[in-house]
């Protein structure tokens, strides 16, 4: 995916939102509204793959590693995620939504290299999640 667009640019992108990301961890119920429009969000994503069905996970480990109830993760992994969710639900995007198809493109690819940088730790909370249930 992320070779339509920068990997350079991409990176740069969440590493802006890290700040901010890193101030929401404070607020939980900051945090939770955040989630709640990265699910409306996604609503309306018509194309994604793979990477549109971590989502709902990468949610939920966000939401337990708030909760405190899963804590075997890094701040910076949370932080990661946290920054690709604010980049979808802002409106600053390098391809504006309203674009027919593309879109979107930058919101499944920022949400892509995220991933990329999350995988394991993502991995391991699926596996955690598994055996508690």
């Amino acid at each position: 995916m992320t070779e339509f667009f920068d990997t350079e640019k991409i990176k740069e992108v969440i590493e802006n939102g890290k700040g901010q990301a890193q101030d929401l961890l404070n607020h939980p119920e900051k945090v939770d509204e955040l989630l709640i429009k990265m699910e409306e969000e996604l609503k309306e994503v018509p194309v994604g793959g793979q990477v549109l069905a971590n989502i709902p996970l990468m949610i939920s480990m966000v939401k337990s590693y708030i909760s405190k109830e899963y804590t075997d993760v890094s701040a910076k992994v949370i932080i990661t995620m946290i920054s690709a969710f604010l980049y979808v639900v802002k409106r600053k995007d390098l391809i504006r939504d309203n674009i027919p198809f593309i879109g979107f493109l930058d919101d499944i690819a920022v949400l892509g290299v995220a991933l990329t940088f999350v995988d394991p730790e993502l991995k391991a909370y699926a596996e955690w999640r598994k055996n508690k249930a």
